[in-house]
């Protein structure tokens, strides 16, 4: 009978009639996401944003952070994820939150990049603190 977009525009409504019984209905219909992340092991999981927000966090754990960053970062990752998918690697991930990060916070930065990248000693601090031209990576 009627079909419309709802939700603003992330839904279509339609309007339904049983031709047997005449009774109306309406359902909804919603695109179904399966955005996987395939991990460096070589496994699948699915997408989780919590993931990201919470990896995120305890590189910001303790610093002055801008209302709405996590949230907009955590954000822009996923419409990124989408637009890539269906599959996505962790790394990539990675490297998109890095970006966003690198803007927001650059001890965040460091902290998240030590676990991306699997920082194995101070050297590899002392390489990305270069990389980023944070104070005197020569120590000079």
């Amino acid at each position: 009978m009627d079909s419309r977009p709802a939700e603003g525009g992330e839904t279509i409504r339609r309007r339904r009639e049983c031709p047997e019984c005449g009774n109306r209905f309406t359902t909804y219909e919603r695109r179904e996401v399966s955005l996987v992340v395939r991990k460096r092991a070589g496994t699948v999981q699915p997408f989780v944003a919590a993931k990201i927000i919470t990896g995120i966090s305890h590189a910001m754990a303790d610093r002055p952070g801008v209302p709405g960053a996590i949230e907009a970062l955590v954000a822009d990752v996923e419409a990124w994820a989408q637009e890539t998918g269906p599959e996505v690697s962790s790394d990539d991930i990675g490297r998109r939150v890095l970006e966003g990060l690198r803007d927001i916070d650059e001890i965040a930065y460091l902290r998240f990049a030590s676990v991306h990248k699997e920082f194995s000693d101070a050297s590899d601090f002392h390489r990305e603190m270069a990389a980023l031209d944070i104070g005197d990576a020569d120590g000079a």
